[in-house]
């Protein structure tokens, strides 16, 4: 079982691997607005995913648990352009775009969980 302090680190490592990522593409313009979307959006899951421990209500967790949610499929998007377009090299991002996989599986499945419990 994955406990709250692990995915909150889990999705800050997450965040750190798109820093070292985003820094490490080269200065094409392409690159650069990919890099910018990209930093933005997988540094934003772990925010979210922090926020929803803080939440006022059931309601706002699920908010912020989707937010999450969305985070991770928008840096999959971005992480398929970087791929797609030549930028990168797709062995160089499967470890991140696995990682992003696995998170998006476990985020999912705690929204569905607390959703049926809501319904209760």
């Amino acid at each position: 079982m994955v406990y709250k302090n692990d995915l909150r680190d889990r999705t800050k490592q997450f965040a750190l691997r798109i820093i070292r990522l985003s820094t490490s593409l080269n200065n094409s313009r392409e690159a650069d607005v990919i890099g910018r979307q990209v930093l933005r959006s997988g540094t934003s899951v772990g925010a979210q995913f922090r926020e929803a421990y803080r939440a006022k209500s059931t309601a706002d967790y699920i908010s912020k648990l989707t937010g999450a949610i969305q985070e991770l499929d928008e840096t999959q998007y971005w992480l398929e352009l970087l791929i797609e377009s030549g930028i990168m090299k797709k062995d160089l991002l499967e470890p991140l775009n696995q990682e992003s996989e696995e998170l998006l599986a476990i985020i999912t499945t705690i929204l569905i969980k607390v959703k049926k419990q809501r319904g209760k």
